[in-house]
């Protein structure tokens, strides 16, 4: 079959691998990318799937916080300038400290909670609207509430983590939350890692047996696989990675020190999960000249 280059172009971005391998990863896998990323991974070839969320829409998170109540709220809007623009930072903070005293659970009910000055959360966004000229939308929130301690962290208005952290301290729980808006790990510890990401692992790292390898001992051969699936788990979940403040030891290890444990983590990242639509600005003027 026929690849593109908007799949070799994606398949480099997700796995790192060359493009001629990539291109014949898709060949052989009739152009599935999954399939191809898999193949890629048994081969040595790529080092993991490098796929991040798609961050299409521009805009902010925003934070309200107070002791153990938090909430991180995510506004889109479709360029970068507007989300700079005076008006719509004016709005997104106000609707951070609308959440957080409104105590409202989702969005739909954040939209209808009434402002500081008067209009509904959702009146209030049609008026940016119309002011702005773009859709702006408040897309999505998320909401701690707790006797524990709570981590809230947000890097550049566009990536926001709460955490919360049994035990340790206020400062301990902010540290964790600036490391996950860092490293970004999917999972907290390796317990809520799913059993199919595991047996993926376990069959990739087999793939990776040398010959030699093959050949030694059933006991020690389990030893090597176990080992590359353990290295894998560590690298996205929270407790295994390297804690960003000290390199020298892991989150497991800086949370044990001061007898804390965190209970929940939420990463919010602006656009994420949301594609973007990609202008060939060249063919859009040739389009309208009546040259193409």
């Amino acid at each position: 079959m026929e690849i593109s280059a908007q799949q070799v172009k994606e398949l480099r971005e997700r796995s790192g691998a060359g493009m001629m391998e990539c291109k014949k990863a898709l060949t052989q896998n009739n152009g599935d990318i999954d399939v191809a990323i898999e193949w890629l991974r048994k081969q040595g070839l790529a080092k993991a799937d490098k796929k991040a969320s798609r961050i299409a829409a521009e805009g902010r998170v925003v934070l309200g916080h107070d002791g153990g109540k938090a909430v991180l709220v995510e506004i889109n809007s479709e360029t970068d300038f507007v989300a700079k623009d005076e008006n719509f930072l004016k709005f997104a903070n106000e609707v951070a400290k609308t959440a957080l005293a409104s105590e409202a659970g989702d969005v739909e009910a954040l939209k209808s909670a009434k402002t500081s000055y008067g209009p509904s959360v959702e009146e209030a966004r049609q008026w940016l609207v119309a002011k702005v000229g773009e859709n702006v939308q408040v897309r999505r929130m998320v909401r701690v509430d707790s006797a524990n301690n709570v981590g809230a962290y947000v890097h550049g208005g566009r990536i926001g983590v709460l955490v919360e952290v049994k035990g340790g301290s206020a400062d301990l729980a902010r540290n964790i939350a600036m490391h996950v808006a860092a490293m970004n790990p999917r999972y907290i510890s390796a317990v809520n890692v799913p059993a199919d990401f595991v047996a993926k692992e376990k069959e990739v790292a087999m793939a990776q047996v040398s010959e030699k390898d093959k050949s030694k001992p059933a006991e020690i051969l389990e030893k090597i696989v176990s080992g590359k699936v353990n290295k894998a788990i560590a690298e996205i979940t929270l407790t295994g990675q390297p804690y960003v403040l000290d390199t020298n030891v892991n989150v497991e290890q800086a949370l044990k020190k001061e007898g804390a444990q965190v209970l929940a983590m939420h990463r919010v990242a602006v656009g994420e999960g949301i594609e973007k639509k990609e202008e060939d600005f060249a063919a859009e003027v040739m389009k309208q000249a009546g040259l193409a």
